[in-house]
């Protein structure tokens, strides 16, 4: 196999590739890539309208791609509305994505109905793409029992809008929010959680909320 045949398929074999990533943003940055050497390959063999189509659709994964690393640090890209833990919707979403969520919260068992329990559903549009569930564990503590991303959002920066920026906990009395102990794949450090123990907290004596109007906070 000459060198020319080995670019070939290795972009081919990226492309394919590519279409299997459930993130969005890999996914759209794979097939560019992909994109650019099938492009090499088929201007050295003259097959100029794969050349054309290549260039085009690497064309439009820049514009989908240079769109979302906008949004990803765009807090009024998400929004988080409070719900019964009862929902119909939230207890669906939560049933459906068990298997996923017990990778990451492997404590995590369920939501039982409590005075003292909050859930949320986070939001890009109309589409959920996580849910927060919070304990108020007295003290000025809201322990975390549930923080989820589904796997397509896990690119993005849905996990800063709630805990920096959204004023989820508004109203609650919380000074301190803290995780569970041991979570799997845990990204709190890079939101301003100090360590604590097992667990990460944060402070949130100093989180606000912007005026964006699609910051919506409150019950469903």
């Amino acid at each position: 196999m000459s060198w020319l045949d080995a670019l070939g398929w290795f972009g081919s074999a990226l492309l394919v590739f590519s279409l299997l990533q459930a993130r969005i943003l890999r996914l759209r940055v794979l097939n560019t890539i992909a994109c650019g050497i099938l492009t090499v390959f088929n201007a050295l063999i003259g097959v100029w309208p794969m050349v054309a189509m290549n260039v085009v659709l690497a064309a439009i994964n820049l514009w989908f791609i240079a769109t979302m690393l906008r949004e990803k640090n765009d807090a009024s890209a998400f929004a988080v509305i409070e719900v019964e833990e009862d929902d119909a919707y939230f207890q669906h979403f939560i049933e459906v994505q068990r298997a996923d969520i017990a990778k990451f919260n492997p404590g995590f068992s369920g939501v039982t109905e409590s005075a003292s329990r909050f859930a949320y559903l986070v939001l890009h549009g109309h589409e959920t793409v996580g849910v927060v569930v919070v304990r108020d564990a007295g003290g000025g503590v809201g322990q975390i029992e549930l923080d989820y991303v589904t796997e397509r959002y896990r690119d993005f920066t849905p996990g800063e809008f709630v805990w920096r920026h959204s004023g989820l906990f508004a109203g609650h009395g919380w000074r301190t929010v803290r995780t569970p102990d041991a979570m799997v794949g845990a990204y709190y450090e890079k939101l301003g959680f100090r360590p604590d123990g097992d667990a990460w907290a944060l402070d949130i004596a100093g989180v606000t909320r912007p005026g964006s109007p699609s910051d919506a906070v409150g019950p469903a």
